[in-house]
């Protein structure tokens, strides 16, 4: 790792234009100075950690950063997934009051169609980076698919006219009322935009097909598949990544086909007032091969290519000097791993995994299956998915044997075609048992719906949790009261009685390991992937937050925390409208003009949250079966209290087990 940008933090910008709005008073630019508001771009670089901007890397970035306004201390939504945090964006608001918790989470009863034109399968915990998804579940929830105003419904209330382009189910979600163009992996929408792109001789996405009858819209016989992705390097075996690979990055072509649609055609014709551009890399590439592989270098060079060319397009237009570009990701990212001493870091040679090298050496471990794990202690539990090879990440041990040993499906009748497992199928059947534990997997973090919502094998569940190394912290839903151990999900912003799990678990983390030169690791669903995020660890937690432009400060560094939640609230104060809803504040500090708020209107309280009692009596266990001298479990939320004007917000750091 090098670089000029590990000194910068990316994080307090949020704060400042969430606080603008929040305040008494508090208005956008153009009423408080009489000026055009400005025009605002979002650009979403999906999984960016604030110590990956470099000079050799993302040299745009860092000259962003370096010229404007940069947030030292910003912090994802927990869960620090991609479409928990899209909720935040779309409405400076956490996910329990939104009643939204992506990527995965249950929703028996909902029907539809997905992108793809099949039928969606609501019966298993559905996948919501899926426009068409996203629409059958606003349907099923009497359409307030989010329960909480949106940024884009109120820009289109006050005449503004809005873009989301990029990835599907993020970029959707931040107009899934439909009122702007939308242009993402999977869709064109409205009819008149899709046909726009079409007389200009632009493909579609392929599945724009399937958002159409037939007799308004079909593609040409040349369309191709502009926005497919690549497919994944994998080793010898067929199914594990290859972290030493080096080619173009599965997202590069697709994400680099959105970006000349948009600076092509939205920009220049559509001139929209508000945008958010939201692309792959490099989260899709870390999930991929890890985090400080090559192909991660590649991948942010890749991103870090089209911020030049948002640049140079919006000098062209001349709109360079009224545009605030905000560069913010969705989270962090970390390497899927489990404790060093049972699973050393190894090498990998021609496409196998070879001796041990924690030096600089790769990681085969790290990987939970929840339901495995459930089933094995005696509970009836379902996460949605069927038999998974996962022959390397299951983990070597030191001793070399694998954690998980491979079975043969001969005939199918397990996992519905004969091959190779290490863990059988856990699909929700028609019929649920009243025991049964539901899994909602989501990488770093897991929900887990009763839907009995039965006290007393909730609490066993909860027990069984503590008892394993794996697991992080613990909350449960309200209605359960003061189980010790855990803390209600109210307490980090979960609390949704009617949609919400029961049980919501992050795994464990290490903030101090390092693989290829990067530090986190943390246990993980289990997957062919090296990398993960969606736990309350630090480093998914804390992610990047810069801007530049005339509404913000120059050569500004930020101290104060931030959050996602507070970028709705400062592009509103940038645009003048109204967020009377929102629970994130306008980050006045770094804004320019008349709505700054100086750095000594506010006061920072590290605080820390824990159960009000311990889980004692337990009998623990490591992932690999070894027992654990600890016979107690407990955890700690570390979180910054922000004040001014008689308000608060709350920013969370980090949520880690305490073990005795």
């Amino acid at each position: 790792m090098t670089t000029a940008f590990r000194r910068l933090s990316l994080l307090p910008l949020l704060l400042a234009l969430a606080m603008l709005v929040a305040l008494p008073g508090a208005h956008a630019a153009s009423s408080s100075t009489g000026s055009k508001p400005h025009r605002v771009i979002l650009f979403v670089w999906d999984g960016m950690r604030p110590d990956a901007i470099s000079a050799e890397d993302t040299p745009n970035l860092l000259a962003l950063a370096q010229r404007g306004s940069r947030f030292e201390d910003n912090h994802a939504t927990y869960p620090t997934f991609t479409m928990a945090n899209a909720s935040s964006f779309a409405t400076g608001a956490f996910p329990g009051p939104l009643g939204f918790y992506g990527n995965h989470f249950w929703a028996p009863g909902a029907s539809g169609l997905n992108a793809k034109g099949a039928a969606a399968d609501f019966r298993d915990p559905i996948y919501t980076e899926d426009y068409a998804v996203l629409r059958d579940l606003d349907a099923h929830f009497d359409h307030e698919l989010l329960e909480l105003p949106t940024l884009f419904a109120a820009a289109q209330k006050a005449g503004l006219t809005t873009a989301a382009v990029g990835k599907s189910g993020p970029a959707f979600l931040q107009d899934y009322k439909q009122g702007g163009v939308i242009f993402d992996e999977n869709t064109a929408l409205p009819l008149a935009f899709a046909k726009e792109l079409q007389q200009a001789g632009y493909a579609l996405p392929a599945h724009t097909a399937n958002t159409y009858p037939s007799d308004q819209l079909s593609l040409r016989e040349d369309n191709d598949s502009p926005t497919e992705q690549g497919k994944m390097v994998t080793l010898k075996d067929g199914v594990t990544a290859d972290a030493t690979a080096a080619a173009e990055t599965t997202p590069a072509p697709a994400n680099a086909w959105m970006m000349k649609v948009y600076l092509d055609v939205i920009l220049p014709k559509h001139r929209p007032d508000l945008s958010v551009v939201w692309l792959r890399n490099p989260d899709t590439t870390q999930h991929l091969y890890g985090v400080g592989s090559p192909e991660f270098h590649l991948a942010l060079k890749a991103q870090d290519e089209l911020l030049g060319q948002l640049e140079a397009r919006l000098q062209q237009l001349g709109m360079a000097q009224d545009t605030d570009v905000i560069v913010v990701s969705d989270h962090g990212h970390s390497n899927i791993a489990g404790p060093r001493d049972l699973f050393p870091l190894r090498q990998i040679n021609d496409g196998r995994v070879a001796g041990i090298d924690n030096d600089w050496g790769y990681s085969v471990s790290g990987g939970i299956r929840l339901a495995d794990q459930l089933a094995q202690a005696g509970f009836t539990a379902f996460d949605g998915s069927g038999c998974m090879y996962v022959p390397v990440m299951s983990g070597l041990r030191a001793g070399g044997s694998p954690l998980q040993q491979t079975r043969y499906d001969d005939d199918g009748r397990l996992c519905g075609k004969p091959g190779a497992y290490t863990t059988p199928s856990y699909l929700v059947p028609e019929i649920l048992p009243k025991s049964a534990l539901v899994i909602a997997s989501n990488g770093g973090t897991e929900y887990l719906y009763q839907p009995e919502h039965d006290a007393a094998l909730i609490k066993r569940t909860v027990r069984f949790l503590q008892s394993r190394e794996y697991i992080g912290a613990i909350f449960v839903a309200k209605r359960y009261g003061d189980i010790p151990g855990t803390l209600p999900a109210e307490s980090v912003h979960l609390e949704n009685a009617a949609r919400g799990p029961d049980i919501i678990i992050s795994y464990a983390w290490d903030a101090d390991a390092v693989i290829q030169g990067y530090r986190g690791t943390e246990y993980a669903s289990q997957a062919n992937e090296r990398g993960e995020h969606g736990s309350f660890s630090p480093i998914d937690v804390h992610n990047t937050l810069l801007a530049a432009g005339p509404g913000f400060q120059q050569g500004f560094s930020d101290p104060l925390p931030s959050g996602n939640v507070d970028v709705a609230p400062t592009i509103a104060a940038l645009l003048g409208l109204s967020l009377p809803k929102a629970q994130g504040r306008a980050l006045r500090e770094a804004l320019a003009g008349a709505l700054m708020r100086p750095l000594t209107d506010y006061q920072v309280k590290p605080t820390t949250l824990q159960p009000r009692q311990p889980a004692t009596g337990l009998t623990m266990q490591r992932i690999d079966g070894s027992a654990l001298s600890a016979t107690s479990f407990d955890f700690a939320v570390k979180l910054k209290q922000l004040d001014a004007d008689g308000k608060s917000w709350t920013y969370f750091d980090q949520a880690g087990p305490e073990r005795h």
